[in-house]
C-alpha cells in the first residue's frame, strides 16, 4: 500500500463510509479524497513537488491528515512540528529539514523565510483535475524529529516502504479490521499518532476520531459518545485514569483493548487498570527509528504483564553484548531490531546513522532481555543506567517498586553524581489526586524490595513530574533538580 493512493481507494470502495472526525469536523471517504485533491492542487500551485518537504505545525485535527495525504500525492515529504515548539526549535527543524512550506494554525506570515499557509486558507474544492499520485515505495514520506533528550533533535527518515510494512504488521498483530474505530489522543507530531492511530486504521478501512487534548475528567465521556474499539496512550495517561474516584465507572463495552507504550509501565498499573475498566492494556515497545512498533503483547493471546511482548510479524529482535554478540534468553543486553520497518537513517547525519544501523540491525540504546518464550522485557536505557560503586542499576526496577504504592501516581529514578560512589540513586514521586505521600513509608518499601545499593539516597515529592512533548519523563530536568542545579 502506497499511502498517496489510500484516500482514493477508500472513496472508491465505500464513498459514504466514515473516515475521520474531530470535535468540529466530520468527513466521509469521498469527502476526504476531495479535500486531499484540493490541497494537493493548491500545494502544486505553490511550487511543491516530488522530494520537497512540507512542515505541519498544527494541533490534532482533520486537516492535519488531509495535508499529510496531499503532500504524499505530490511525492512530497512531511515533517510534523510540535505546535508548542518554541521559535528557535521550529527554526531548527525547518532549517534542518529544508522545508519549503509550513502549514500553521493561524498567522500565514513567513517563518524564517519559509512560506507559511494558515490552515483556514487550505483550498476545499479542487479547481481542475486532481494531481497525479506518486507511488515510489522508496520515496521519503516522513521526517520525524527525535525529542532531543539525548542531544540535538535528529530527523528520522521514514519512506513509504517503512509505512507500508509497519501498518501491515500492526494491523496483523493487533487484529485491527474495518470494523474498528480508532480514538486518537496522542499528538500527531509523533510517529505513534500518525502511524498507529491514523494510517494503520485507515489502511484496513476503519474510521478515526481525533480527540481534543487529553483531559482525565472528560476522557470517558468521549469513550461513551464515540465508542472507539481501541486507542493508544502513554503510562502517565493510564495512571491518571486509574486515579479517578472509585465512583467513576464508565461504559467501556465498545473498547477491545488499549495500547500502552512510549515509556515503561508497571505491571501493577496494567493489571489494576484492566480489572477496573474492563478492557486490557496491551503493553508494546518501539521507537521512531523503527517506524513506531517493534514488539507487542497479544490482544487475544498470552499477555505477560511487565513485558512488552513479542516481535511484530516480519521483525526480528536480538539482545547483544557490547561487542555485538547475541546473548541467550534471560541475559540483559542491548535490544537490536531488524526488519522492513527500520528507518533509512538520520537526515544529513551519516555518522550517526552508521552508529545505530549495523549490518542491517538497529541498535536501540535500550537494555532488555528475552524470556524463554521470546517475550521482551525492557530494563532501561544504557544512558540512564546508574553505576554506583561499580554496580549497574537500572531505574525501572526501582520505579516499579515505588509505583506499586497505592498513593503514588508516578515515579522516576535518576543517577546523581556523588564524590564517594560515583553516582547515587535519587527518586522522584508524584502523589495521586487527594493523596499524601509518606516518604518514610516509601523508604521502608524500598528496604523490603531492593538490595541496599539500589535504594534511593533521597526521595523527592513533586507536585508534577516534568515531561517532554510526547509524554516521556524528562530525566535531564530531574537530574538537575537532584543535583541542586
Amino acid at each position: 500500500m502506497h499511502f498517496a493512493h489510500l484516500p482514493d481507494v477508500r472513496a472508491q470502495r465505500d464513498p459514504d463510509g466514515p473516515a475521520l472526525a474531530d470535535t468540529t469536523n466530520t468527513v466521509c471517504n469521498v469527502e476526504l479524497a476531495a479535500a486531499v485533491h484540493a490541497a494537493a492542487e493548491q500545494f502544486g500551485e505553490l511550487g511543491i513537488g516530488a522530494g520537497d518537504v512540507v512542515a505541519l505545525k498544527l494541533i490534532n485535527r482533520v486537516e492535519f491528515v488531509v495535508v499529510l495525504f496531499a503532500a504524499w500525492r505530490l511525492g512530497a515529504v512531511v515533517t510534523p512540528i510540535n505546535p508548542a515548539a518554541t521559535e528557535s526549535e521550529t527554526a531548527h527543524q525547518l532549517r534542518d529539514s529544508r522545508a519549503r512550506l509550513v502549514v500553521v494554525e493561524q498567522d500565514g506570515s513567513p517563518i524564517g523565510g519559509i512560506r507559511a499557509l494558515a490552515v483556514d486558507d487550505l483550498r476545499r474544492t479542487a479547481v481542475g483535475a486532481p494531481a497525479p499520485a506518486h507511488d515510489d515505495p522508496a520515496a521519503l514520506a516522513l521526517l520525524i524529529y527525535t525529542s532531543g533528550t539525548t542531544g540535538v533533535p535528529k530527523g528520522v527518515m521514514l519512506d513509504h516502504a517503512n509505512l507500508d510494512a509497519m501498518t501491515q504488521m500492526g494491523a496483523q498483530a493487533l487484529t485491527v479490521t474495518a470494523a474498528d474505530r480508532s480514538l486518537l489522543i496522542l499528538p500527531l507530531f509523533h510517529v505513534n499518532g500518525i502511524v498507529v492511530s491514523i494510517l494503520m486504521s485507515l489502511r484496513v478501512g476503519a474510521s478515526v476520531f481525533i480527540a481534543d487534548r487529553f483531559n482525565p475528567t472528560t476522557f470517558f465521556d468521549v469513550i461513551e459518545r464515540e465508542r472507539p474499539t481501541f486507542f493508544s496512550a502513554v503510562p502517565t495517561i493510564y495512571s491518571m485514569l486509574a486515579a479517578l474516584p472509585e465512583e467513576v465507572r464508565p461504559d467501556t463495552s465498545a473498547v477491545r483493548f488499549a495500547l500502552c507504550g512510549a515509556a515503561p509501565a508497571s505491571a501493577d498499573l496494567l493489571v489494576r487498570f484492566a480489572d477496573r475498566f474492563g478492557f486490557p492494556l496491551v503493553e508494546a515497545y518501539g521507537l521512531s527509528e523503527g517506524t513506531c512498533g517493534t514488539t507487542t503483547n497479544p490482544v487475544d493471546g498470552l499477555r505477560k504483564p511487565g513485558t512488552v511482548g513479542l516481535p511484530f510479524p516480519g521483525q526480528e529482535v536480538r539482545i547483544v553484548d557490547s561487542a555485538g554478540n547475541e546473548l541467550p534468553s534471560g541475559e540483559a543486553g542491548e535490544i537490536t531490531v531488524r526488519g522492513p520497518n527500520v528507518m533509512r537513517g538520520y537526515l544529513g547525519r551519516p555518522q550517526d546513522t552508521a552508529a545505530v544501523i549495523v549490518d542491517g540491525w538497529l541498535r536501540t540504546g535500550d537494555v532488555g532481555r528475552l524470556d524463554e518464550d521470546g517475550y521482551l522485557s525492557v530494563v532501561g536505557r544504557f544512558k540512564e543506567m546508574i553505576i554506583r560503586g561499580g554496580e549497574n542499576i537500572y531505574p525501572k526496577e526501582i520505579e516499579d517498586v515505588l509505583a506499586a504504592d497505592p498513593d503514588v501516581l508516578e515515579a522516576a529514578v535518576v543517577g546523581v553524581a556523588d564524590e564517594k560512589w560515583g553516582e547515587v540513586v535519587v527518586a522522584f514521586v508524584q502523589a495521586r489526586a487527594g493523596a499524601e505521600l509518606n516518604v518514610a513509608a516509601l523508604e521502608e518499601r524500598c528496604k523490603q524490595h531492593l538490595s541496599g545499593f539500589k535504594r534511593p539516597s533521597a526521595i523527592h515529592v513533586l507536585s508534577v513530574l516534568p515531561k517532554n512533548a510526547v509524554g516521556k519523563l524528562d530525566k535531564k530536568a530531574l537530574r538537575g533538580i537532584g543535583s541542586g542545579r
